[in-house]
């Protein structure tokens, strides 16, 4: 039995009746698919050394105590691996109706809190594992070093012995949750005092901690006035699209060597582009403050490595969908990131999730509950990038092509971005509420020209400073 983060637990409160918060990945791979039997027995060896994808989640009575991972007692892989095949053609279009639709259903929550599908039917003989994880269980840095431990590094590795899986532990009952729960209450004002402790005998730092963190206050506190209204935020009903394009790495490297700054700069400005196009798209003024976006940021440390919860901060920045130049755009982004890197907003997101550590639990599952039901109005998207695997996978002799990233949206959030990237290519995953989004295939062209507009004035006798941008 472990008792779930603060951070995981917060993730676990969000998900209302039309919210799943589910991350997912599309592995599209080189044919043949292999049989359903195969794809089961193979999951089963690697699976072996994960136990969270063994435990479900059991409430604490009462709410005396955050939430806890047990193990399920009876696991089959038949609740957890789907088989489905295409329509004809199987080609982009019909891949993305399949993924919208499978990543918009909920996961039981009786069970494990994951589950892959098997998609044959690719054109080209291609086929495709959609691996959908409650964020609960991990972010997206740690559903990509998951992934890598779960496929092959070689087209000719082979699978050990199908060795047993650990006999589950009992199912703890009621009264041993409680106890369980009452008997951690006293570690959190004990973390306080070492903090204080730890402070006192180190004055200087403790000082200069301060003072990040009152940066990163101040700079928070701008999200008390709310985000210019636009048709990015509003209400979500229960349906998801999900889209996607791609760019490479030598792309992006002939803008940095152009105008500097980093892959995240670059991929911003076309995300900037993306949404600009989108707004003018429906009628709407693409004014200064209108994309306020959730960018979340990796805290994961050396030692966590093989741990799969979520280590996560974030900043907020504001995409200035208002330029006009595709270079002032990029400058914009650049100086935006600059700023948000030395404002201590990731300090300050580190502590608040730590102070959910010190909080009743009962206060804070009453808290996250009605909060995450709340019509928030501060934020209008989120944009994520995590790396991906550096090196070529395999199932069973069969090569990953392509990986794309899917990530949840909910409250308000009506689209979201994620990044990632395989063998020097870098994949853009959309989700949208389908119901207000009809039109998301506006963001991703709007993307894609971002890009292109960006390489071609990067490139060569064409590259220029940029103009003044218009109103």
């Amino acid at each position: 039995m472990e008792v779930m983060s603060p951070l995981d637990s917060a993730f676990l409160r969000m998900e209302s009746s039309t919210t799943s918060l589910s991350i997912a990945s599309v592995a599209v791979f080189e044919g043949p698919a292999p049989s359903y039997d195969e794809l089961a027995d193979f999951l089963t060896r690697k699976l072996a050394d994960l136990p969270r994808y063994r435990q479900r989640v059991r409430e604490v009575p009462l709410w005396l105590g955050r939430p806890v991972w047990v193990d399920a007692a009876e696991f089959d892989m038949r609740h957890h691996l789907r088989h489905t095949a295409l329509p004809r053609p199987g080609g982009a279009e019909e891949l993305r109706a399949l993924v919208g639709r499978v990543l918009s259903q909920q996961l039981e929550r009786s069970r494990p809190l994951w589950e892959d599908w098997l998609v044959e039917g690719l054109e080209g003989g291609q086929w495709a594992l959609v691996t959908k994880v409650h964020h609960c269980m991990v972010d997206g840095v740690a559903g990509t070093d998951l992934l890598t431990r779960v496929l092959d590094n070689s087209p000719d590795e082979i699978a050990g012995s199908r060795a047993p899986w650990p006999q589950p532990a009992a199912e703890p009952g009621p009264a041993q949750l409680i106890g369980s729960a009452i008997a951690a209450m006293p570690r959190n004002p004990l973390t306080v005092a070492r903090r204080a402790a730890d402070s006192a005998r180190h004055p200087r730092r403790a000082l200069k901690d301060a003072a990040v963190v009152g940066r990163g206050l101040l700079s928070w506190a701008r999200l008390a006035v709310p985000a210019e209204p636009s048709s990015l935020t509003g209400p979500l009903g229960r349906s998801r699209l999900w889209d996607f394009t791609q760019t490479t790495f030598d792309d992006i490297h002939v803008v940095r060597s152009a105008h500097g700054g980093t892959v995240n700069d670059v991929v911003l400005a076309a995300i900037t582009r993306g949404f600009r196009d989108l707004l003018l798209s429906r009628g709407e003024t693409p004014g200064e403050h209108v994309v306020r976006t959730l960018i979340p940021v990796s805290v994961r440390g050396s030692g966590t490595a093989n741990r799969t919860d979520n280590e996560v901060s974030a900043m907020i920045a504001e995409l200035p969908v208002g330029e006009t130049d595709p270079v002032t755009r990029l400058q914009a982004v650049r100086a935006e990131m600059d700023r948000l890197k030395h404002s201590g907003e990731i300090e300050v997101g580190e502590l608040l999730t730590e102070a959910g550590g010190w909080t009743a639990p009962m206060l804070l599952a009453v808290g996250l509950t009605g909060a995450s039901r709340l019509p928030h109005r501060h934020l209008v998207t989120v944009a994520t990038n995590v790396p991906g695997p550096r090196i070529p996978l395999y199932v069973m002799g069969r090569r990953l092509i392509s990986l794309y990233p899917f990530v949840p949206i909910a409250n308000r959030v009506r689209i979201g971005v994620a990044m990632t990237s395989y063998d020097r290519v870098l994949t853009f995953g959309l989700t949208a509420d389908a119901a207000s989004t009809p039109d998301l295939d506006v963001l991703t062209a709007g993307i894609t020209q971002g890009m292109r507009e960006l390489v071609e004035i990067s490139s060569g006798p064409r590259r220029r400073t940029p103009v003044k941008s218009g109103s």
